[in-house]
């Protein structure tokens, strides 16, 4: 059953309203505009609830933000490791995970951003809690991509000679990257960059 809070008042008559959903209608807020430019009224205006009816339900754009975030990389995180789990080994499942940035990074949603991307822009802006979790959240997204590595080291999928701690930075950096070209205009045909960046296992 979908978490409810508190909503907006119609006619002197509360409302329920579904956590989740009005968490996914802040997301693109935020990952547009970003922590501090995303206004109330932005805000207040995706989600379809009074500026009142927010502060009720999240106490402050902060615990908000705090919310969309966690949201944020859940769903990201869920959907990248149901596609990593078609792939057989772990060269297989790196061109996948470049395929995902990729998609991520192209047409409509890349030019939305990533949140994760876009908060660690802002990092210096950031309070001691919200600058940990985007911490946090990058060098999950490198021990992921370490243990594809290590996991192609085993099954020989990846030569032996490569020290994968150095590899998972250089990879980190590329999805990274992909992210900010992504926000910023088109990437090159994926087929060829997921090809030249694979290049770098062998």
């Amino acid at each position: 059953m979908p978490e409810t809070s508190p909503g907006v008042r119609e006619r002197g008559r509360p409302r329920q309203f579904d956590l989740d959903a009005a968490l996914d209608l802040a997301m693109p807020v935020f990952r547009e505009k970003g922590y501090h430019s995303a206004s109330i009224n932005d805000l207040s205006e995706a989600m379809q609830l009074t500026a009142g009816s927010i502060y009720k339900a999240f106490h402050d754009k902060r615990s908000l933000f705090l919310h969309v975030f966690a949201r944020y990389t859940s769903l990201r995180n869920q959907t990248l490791r149901q596609r990593l789990a078609q792939q057989a080994d772990g060269r297989a499942k790196i061109a996948e995970l470049l395929r995902f940035y990729l998609e991520s990074a192209s047409e409509i949603e890349g030019r939305r951003g990533c949140l994760v991307v876009g908060s660690a822009i802002e990092l210096g802006q950031l309070d001691a809690e919200l600058s940990g979790l985007v911490r946090t959240a990058l060098e999950r997204n490198q021990q992921s991509i370490l243990q594809l590595l290590e996991e192609g080291k085993q099954d020989g999928s990846v030569h032996p000679r490569h020290d994968v701690h150095a590899l998972s930075s250089v990879l980190l950096c590329l999805v990274l990257g992909m992210r900010v070209v992504g926000k910023a205009g088109e990437l090159p045909a994926h087929d060829c960059l997921v090809a030249t960046v694979m290049t770098l296992l062998e």
